[in-house]
């Protein structure tokens, strides 16, 4: 299956971003180790298998989209990994937002093999995948980062080469930081407006054209006062992310104040049982601290 491209992780965002691969006109081979998900990429003509290792054996270039640092080391170096299969001159694109150090180790070992890889994760939610519309935020070799271009033009509008391997999370893990401080400013001042008597509706409009404003405020704002909290990003992958970009700078010598202290928030609401809703969720902890309700 020469010119193959595996696709490994097949969730809110691997999901979508494969099913524009596919629509792109590459021929894919698939793994997921829920089964109903690879459904839909079969019926467009993906190959389904029962293993990375089986997925690297039929493809020259593999990526990797899944949740955790774990995750990926499984799917890269485990039992029935990548590393089982793969040959000499190929690549794998790991775009999951996993711990940059431990990203480096799995570079050395494949490239023991022969094998190149790139970190690539993405940055825009799964509205943005689906549309084919991602930030893609990549590290490592550029010969090899040229040759996936392709693959990434498919995926995503706004395609970055931002240095070595490990760069392209670094970088997402600084851009993921300030999201989620934001998300919980902006969740805070919403309760203290509404709090002082504000109408939730006018601190938006107010702020939104006003220097309070941010992505942050803008996505999240309507989604808190519709009380729409289905996740295009969860608070579990959100505190996952925190736990990522604390450590990484603890590891660097680098100060964290505000990743830290927000990801109490995070906590708070997962121990409140709301970990799989959407990360504007958040707001419903600090509502209950202050006795309010803003929106519905």
């Amino acid at each position: 299956m020469a010119g193959a491209v595996g696709f490994i992780g097949l969730g809110n965002m691997g999901h979508p971003m494969a099913l524009n691969l596919a629509k792109h006109g590459f021929p894919l081979v698939v793994h997921d180790i829920d089964p109903a998900k690879v459904e839909l990429l079969r019926a467009r003509g993906a190959t389904v298998v029962e293993s990375p290792q089986a997925v690297a054996a039929a493809a020259d270039r593999t990526i990797s989209m899944v949740e955790t640092t774990a995750q990926a080391e499984a799917v890269i170096a485990g039992e029935r990994g990548i590393i089982r299969a793969a040959g000499s001159g190929h690549i794998v694109i790991s775009m999951s937002t996993i711990d940059p150090f431990v990203a480096k180790r799995l570079a050395d070992t494949l490239a023991t093999r022969g094998v190149a890889m790139l970190d690539a994760p993405v940055s825009g939610g799964t509205e943005r995948a689906k549309s084919g519309e991602l930030s893609i935020i990549a590290g490592g070799d550029a010969a090899t980062f040229e040759a996936c271009r392709d693959l990434f033009k498919a995926m995503g509008t706004k395609i970055f080469h931002v240095g070595g391997l490990g760069q392209g999370l670094a970088m997402k893990l600084v851009n993921n930081m300030l999201v989620q401080v934001n998300a919980v400013a902006v969740a805070e001042a919403l309760v203290l407006g509404v709090k002082a008597g504000l109408d939730p509706r006018t601190i938006y409009e107010v702020v939104r054209v006003s220097t309070g404003t941010s992505n942050a405020f803008e996505r999240g704002v309507p989604r808190i006062l519709a009380r729409d909290f289905s996740p295009t990003g969860t608070i579990d992958i959100s505190y996952k992310d925190q736990e990522l970009e604390t450590a990484f700078a603890k590891q660097l010598g680098a100060p964290l104040l505000l990743a830290n202290l927000s990801q109490q928030v995070y906590q708070m609401a997962r121990a409140a049982g709301l970990g799989k809703q959407d990360g504007t969720a958040i707001i419903q902890v600090l509502e209950k601290l202050a006795g309010v309700r803003v929106g519905g």
